[in-house]
């Protein structure tokens, strides 16, 4: 449930589009090559190989080794679940593991998370998957989701939908325009990094959604001179809340699911949405206590 810590159920994710199991191993690498912005000669001496070499497997004239395949796709940086698609059209067998957040050898992962967001309160923090679909909260994300229709809280909740949905915090974001720009900057640089179709889809979506009533153009640039990044100012039952974010995420992942996992904390921009968010803490603890 949204609001809570007993939301750490990520499911299997959905296998790389039936598309790219039709496409060479070579075509696959080009295209990562292109979107890396990388010419042949500058990934061939990167991957300490010849040009030619290069060109050949681009090509299908030549069938790369599984460590050539691992080789280019770590030059790359291209994602595991990526990674795994490039061994299966160069005809290996996939090399990195997908669990559900839920299996047991992922314990440990699952419980450093639970720890992350536990910890950040009274701030609030989620953990969201590749497509930015969230998969646990701490208590003391309650506040920013007020007002956000109860069909949109239901799983799986997309952060991003969420954020920008007319029926969603939309209207409680003080300056909607200038969040939506950062939202759709960083929407856009992630599909640049990950060739991900669902991210392009809902880029879309999310670009398509209205602006709400009264929210005020002028903001949009309106970041002030003391500010350090793009701030979420909202509307909530305990005052105005102004926030900036940061992205934790695991270290040399070797599992598809963790390699895909980020944890968004929220830090009060002022000293009023600090106040503001102990004090919430505090009386919900009162009221438990009860």
């Amino acid at each position: 449930m949204i609001g809570g810590m007993n939301t750490l159920s990520l499911a299997q994710a959905v296998p790389s589009p039936a598309r790219a199991a039709s496409r060479t191993v070579g075509d696959l690498l080009r295209e990562w090559r292109q979107r890396r912005r990388m010419s042949q000669l500058l990934l061939a001496t990167e991957a300490e190989i010849s040009t030619r070499h290069l060109s050949f497997v681009e090509s299908g004239r030549a069938l790369p080794s599984r460590e050539m395949v691992m080789h280019l796709a770590e030059r790359l940086e291209v994602p595991l679940r990526a990674r795994n698609a490039l061994l299966v059209a160069a005809g290996y067998a996939p090399l990195f593991r997908e669990r559900p957040l839920s299996d047991p050898q992922l314990a440990a992962a699952r419980e450093a998370v639970e720890l992350v967001l536990k910890g950040h309160e009274p701030y609030p923090a989620l953990a969201i998957d590749r497509h930015w679909t969230i998969v646990a909260t701490n208590n003391a994300l309650a506040p920013l989701l007020s007002g956000a229709s109860p069909e949109l809280l239901k799983p799986p909740v997309n952060a991003l939908r969420l954020s920008l949905h007319p029926q969603g915090i939309a209207p409680s974001i003080v300056n909607w325009h200038a969040w939506r720009e950062h939202v759709l900057a960083r929407l856009q640089r992630q599909i640049e990094v990950s060739g991900d179709d669902t991210l392009s889809a809902l880029r879309e979506e999310l670009a398509a959604y209205p602006a709400p009533p009264g929210a005020d153009a002028a903001a949009a640039n309106d970041t002030g001179v003391d500010q350090i990044a793009v701030p979420l100012k909202l509307r909530t039952p305990i005052g105005v809340l102004s926030f900036f974010s940061t992205t934790t995420v695991f270290g040399t992942p070797v599992d598809v699911t963790l390699s895909e996992l980020a944890i968004e904390a929220f830090f009060p921009a002022d000293q009023q949405t600090a106040a503001a968010l102990r004090e919430f803490a505090a009386s919900q603890s009162a009221e438990v206590a009860r």
